[in-house]
C-alpha cells in the first residue's frame, strides 16, 4: 500500500530495484555447477544445430529448385522452413535431452534447459505465424514484440513489466492513459485490423467475381465494407482496453470541425467519389476524355480516378473534376463509337464513284463495323476540291482512335490511286502587271537577249 502512494519516479525506482535483486539472484544461481552444465549443454546443442543447418542448406536449396510446379504458398512455407532450419534443429535436439534428464536426474538439473526449450519453441511458432503478415514493417514489429512478451512470460517477469509500464501514465480528466494501455491498444487494434483486412480481402474477391453487380457498384460495396470493418476494428480495440469513447467522441468532433476547414478539397473529392459510384456515370474500363486527356479508367479511388492513356501515362484525376467538368464517356451506355474523317477530291472526279470507292475502302479496314456500314456525303464545294465526310463505327475505343483513323486514311489513299481519283492541293499563279517594275525588268532582259 505504501508503494501505491509513492510519487511516480520512486515507484519506478522501487520496481527497478526489485528487478535488479531478482537478476542478481538469477546470476548467482547460474554459478552453481548443475546450472553451468545446463548452459553448456544448451550452447553445445545450438552449435551442433548451426553446423547441421549449414550442411543441410545446400541440399535443400537444390531440392527447392526442382519444385517449380508447387503453389506459391507452399513454396513460401518451404523457404521459411529453410531460413529457420537452425532453430528447428535446436528444438528437435533440446527437447529429447530435457525429457531424458527429467527421467534420469532431479528436476532442478534440467530447469534451465526447460526454459531454453520453451523459448525456442515460442520463438519458432511466432516466426512462422507472423510470416502470414504481408507488410514487412508490421511483420517485424509484431514478431519482435511477440518474442519480447513471450520471453518475459517464460521468465516470470510480466507482472513487474506491467507495473513499470503502467507507472508511466498521463491522466486526462477521468481517463488514465499509461504506456501499458497504449501497448495493449496497439496490440488489440493490430490483431483486429489483421482480421478486418482478411475478411475485407476475401469479401472483395467474392464481390468482384459476382457478374450480377455492375463494376461501379462493386467498387462502392468494397469501399463501404472496408470502412465498416476497419472503423469497427479501431473502436472495438479501444473499447476492449478500457478507453472511454465518450471523451474520444467529443475530441474527434472538435478535430473534425478543424479538419473540415483545412481539408475542404479532400472532403469534396471523397464525396464526389461516392457520387460517381452511386450514379454509375463512369466505371472501370470506360474510355473517357477530359480536356486533353484521353484514356480508359484503370481504377476508382476514394480521392481520385486513375486514367491510363495510349502512351502509357497514368493520370490521377481528382473526383471533383469529374463531377464539375465536362467528361466525354465513349462507352457509357454502349461501346459503339462513330468517327468522322474529312477529305477532298478534284472537280474532275465523279462524286458518285468517289463515294462508292470511299465506302468500300473504309469497310475493308479491320475494326470498322459491318453491321453499321460506313457512309460518305458531300459537305461542300471548296476552292480547289469537292469536300466529303466519311463516317464509320467501331466498338472497341480502348484499341485507340488515332490508329483507326490513320488506317482508314491509308485505305482511301490506296483506293483513290487504284481508281485514278486525285486529291488536289492548293496551287498559286503569279501574274506580272504591265508597267510594273518586274515587267520593265523582264522586257529589258528580253531586248538584251534579242539584240545579242
Amino acid at each position: 500500500m505504501e508503494n501505491e502512494n509513492l510519487p511516480l519516479p520512486e515507484s519506478i525506482q522501487s520496481l527497478v530495484q526489485t528487478l535488479l535483486e531478482q537478476a542478481e539472484v538469477f546470476v548467482t544461481g547460474l554459478m552453481r555447477p548443475w546450472n553451468a552444465y545446463q548452459i553448456g549443454i544448451a550452447l553445445g546443442l545450438f552449435i551442433l544445430a548451426h553446423v547441421a543447418a549449414r550442411l543441410i542448406e545446400p541440399h535443400m536449396n537444390e531440392w527447392l529448385r526442382t519444385r517449380e510446379g508447387w503453389p506459391k504458398w507452399r513454396m513460401r512455407f518451404a523457404v521459411l522452413i529453410r531460413r529457420r532450419m537452425r532453430l528447428i534443429l535446436f528444438v528437435l535436439m533440446i527437447w529429447p535431452v530435457i525429457w531424458t534428464m527429467q527421467q534420469m536426474t532431479w528436476p532442478s538439473r534440467s530447469y534451465l534447459l526447460g526454459i531454453f526449450g520453451q523459448l525456442a519453441v515460442a520463438w519458432l511458432v511466432i516466426a512462422i505465424v507472423t510470416r502470414l503478415i504481408g507488410n514487412a514493417f508490421l511483420r517485424g514489429v509484431v514478431r519482435y514484440a511477440g518474442w519480447t512478451w513471450v520471453t518475459l512470460s517464460i521468465l516470470g517477469l510480466t507482472e513487474e513489466t506491467k507495473q513499470i509500464l503502467d507507472s508511466a501514465a498521463v491522466d486526462i480528466g477521468s481517463m488514465h492513459i499509461s504506456l501499458w494501455t497504449v501497448i495493449q491498444a496497439i496490440t488489440v487494434i493490430a490483431l483486429l485490423m489483421f482480421g478486418a483486412r482478411f475478411i475485407s480481402t476475401t469479401s472483395a474477391a467474392r464481390i468482384r467475381s459476382n457478374t450480377d453487380i455492375s463494376p461501379s457498384m462493386q467498387v462502392l460495396a468494397v469501399k463501404i465494407l472496408q470502412i465498416i470493418l476497419y472503423g469497427s476494428a479501431f473502436f472495438i480495440g479501444l473499447k476492449a482496453v478500457g478507453v472511454d469513447l465518450t471523451g474520444l467522441a467529443v475530441l474527434s468532433g472538435a478535430i473534425g470541425v478543424g479538419l473540415g476547414f483545412g481539408l475542404q478539397k479532400v472532403v469534396s473529392n471523397l464525396v464526389s467519389g461516392v457520387i460517381i459510384l452511386l450514379d454509375k456515370s463512369i466505371k472501370p474500363g470506360d474510355v473517357i476524355s477530359l480536356g486533353e486527356t484521353f484514356g480508359w479508367i484503370n481504377s476508382l479511388g476514394a480521392r481520385y480516378v486513375s486514367i491510363t492513356t495510349r502512351d502509357g501515362k497514368e493520370y490521377l484525376i481528382p473526383n471533383e473534376d469529374l463531377i464539375t467538368g465536362q467528361v466525354v464517356n465513349w462507352s457509357h451506355s454502349n461501346d459503339y463509337v462513330r468517327l468522322d474523317i474529312y477529305f477532298g477530291t478534284a472537280y474532275g472526279d465523279d462524286p458518285h464513284v468517289v463515294r462508292r470507292v470511299a465506302i468500300d475502302a473504309a469497310a475493308g479496314v479491320t475494326r470498322v463495323l459491318a453491321e453499321r456500314p460506313p457512309v460518305c456525303h458531300i459537305v461542300g464545294f471548296g476552292d480547289s476540291s469537292v469536300d466529303y465526310i466519311l463516317r464509320f463505327w467501331i466498338r472497341d475505343p480502348t484499341g485507340g482512335l488515332t490508329n483507326i483513323r490513320g488506317n482508314v486514311y491509308l485505305a482511301l489513299w490506296d483506293a483513290f490511286n487504284e481508281h485514278g481519283i486525285s486529291i488536289p492541293f492548293p496551287q498559286r499563279e503569279v501574274k506580272v502587271l504591265k508597267g510594273s517594275e518586274l515587267d520593265t525588268r523582264s522586257l529589258g532582259a528580253a531586248d538584251a537577249e534579242h539584240g545579242a
